[in-house]
């Protein structure tokens, strides 16, 4: 076996502990997949399968959620049929439906052959995986459409969560097919996205994860969308191009509103898309929230931790001067925090001199891997809020390494003499930090 060279290797550790929140995260939470038939019928299921194993060895819940149609549509091409569509929804009657259960099985038969493989020197080495398939979605027709009965072709009624539950308690990973059953017996043609959503509804479901075949994650422009929430979504949908972004992303939008934490719409196209996605800040598609998942807000007690996390890096550089951890305990009512997605990425804090109405800015920081994007902005902007909130007019900072951004947003150089008389007295004179003021009128 080749060695890594020791870039690769630095690189290599770098990412693995920066993934280990994450992995920790998702221990023990559901995640619905789907994906459609085209990962079956190009072959890229073989790359999925690796990536399923390794998400169920870290105790992540699956719910994997397949399509048919090139399969559906290979079947009628071969016998001379026309398939005909109503708004994205396949007209099935009678003898499409035994073509959709001819695809449905071989689909399924497929993907648990595929999951089972556990040869050695492969990423399935050692796998142990259990498929649990069957009647979990109940369904019933659509009916007539736009003047067309489609027949049997239907709409999830209701998918047995508890059954589900139960089955993924036990260890297995939920095979879901686009096939629901009613009460009477009667077998309805689904459409994937309909059955992913439901399930992952019901489910309560931390991920909804949609892979795209064709399209990919661009707004009408080309440019990556990386982060939406519910209702910015639903006002794009309308200006994308046609593709899988635009048609499952209202079928995300209705699971973020319906409870589930996050949706994703990743490029199946792009090999290990769903590993960076889900172990990277960055991520590769495009994840929908309900709401924002950035928040700057006062910091509690709890948050200490998180801070230090931030500063720590700045204090070993001489940026900042040193903060134990039982000051910022003591100190901690006069924090912010920028919160992204439950981790704190950075923090500033106010100290107020009421008697000058004036208030020192101290320890504005921000985490090394989210500098981008205006974070220090923002974290200046609520603490000149808070300063007014305050009564106070003046802010000034203390600086050794950062006065010229602080000057281009408004600060102008001073002295320590400047200072308030109790800040004054405790001006370090040895590392002789720069002063900076800033004027804050009241707002109109």
């Amino acid at each position: 076996m080749a060695k890594l060279g020791e870039a690769d290797a630095a690189s290599f550790v770098q990412w693995f502990r920066s993934a280990a929140p994450y992995i920790h995260a998702f221990r023990g939470k559901t995640f619905v997949l789907a994906f459609g038939g085209d990962a079956l019928a190009d072959g890229g299921f073989a790359g999925l399968s690796h990536d399923f194993n390794l998400l169920n060895s870290l105790g992540v819940r699956l719910v994997l959620v397949h399509g048919v149609r090139p399969q559906v549509e290979e079947r009628l091409r071969d016998l001379g049929l026309d398939a005909m569509y109503v708004r994205d929804r396949r007209v099935t009657d009678a003898e499409t439906l035994e073509h959709v259960k001819d695809a449905v099985g071989s689909v399924r038969v497929d993907i648990e052959s595929l999951l089972s493989v556990g040869l050695p020197n492969t990423p399935m080495a050692g796998a142990d995986i259990r498929v649990a398939s069957g009647n979990f979605v109940t369904a019933r027709p659509v009916g007539v459409v736009d003047g067309v009965d489609l027949l049997f072709t239907g709409e999830v009624r209701k998918v047995a969560d508890k059954a589900i539950a139960d089955r993924l308690s036990a260890g297995e990973i939920v095979l879901l097919s686009p096939l629901g059953y009613s009460p009477t017996g009667e077998v309805f043609n689904l459409t994937l996205e309909e059955v992913a959503t439901a399930a992952a509804v019901a489910l309560g479901a931390d991920k909804l994860i949609f892979l795209l075949d064709h399209g990919d994650c661009r707004d009408a422009r080309g440019k990556l969308i990386n982060q939406l929430t519910a209702a910015t979504a639903q006002r794009l949908i309308k200006s994308l191009p046609d593709g899988d972004l635009k048609l499952y992303l209202p079928h995300a939008v209705r699971a973020c509103r319906q409870g589930v934490r996050r949706a994703h719409l990743l490029p199946r196209a792009q090999d290990g898309a769903l590993l960076m996605e889900l172990f990277t800040h960055e991520g590769v598609g495009t994840m929908l929230t309900r709401e924002e998942l950035e928040n700057i807000r006062p910091a509690k007690i709890e948050d200490v931790g998180g801070i230090l996390s931030v500063i720590e890096p700045l204090e070993s550089d001489g940026v900042l001067v040193r903060r134990s951890r039982e000051r910022l305990e003591q100190e901690i009512e006069q924090f912010f925090v920028d919160e992204l997605d439950g981790r704190i990425v950075g923090c500033v804090a106010l100290y107020p001199f009421s008697d000058t109405r004036a208030g020192e800015m101290a320890c504005l920081a921000v985490a090394p891997d989210f500098r981008r994007g205006g974070r220090g902005d923002a974290l200046l902007a609520a603490v000149e809020e808070a300063a007014r909130a305050r009564g106070l007019d003046q802010l000034f900072v203390l600086t050794t390494r950062a006065a010229h951004w602080f000057i281009e947003r408004g600060f102008v150089l001073a002295g320590p003499d400047d200072l308030p008389a109790p800040r004054k007295a405790m001006y370090n004179w040895q590392r002789r930090s720069k002063v900076l003021v800033k004027p804050l009128p009241a707002e109109t």
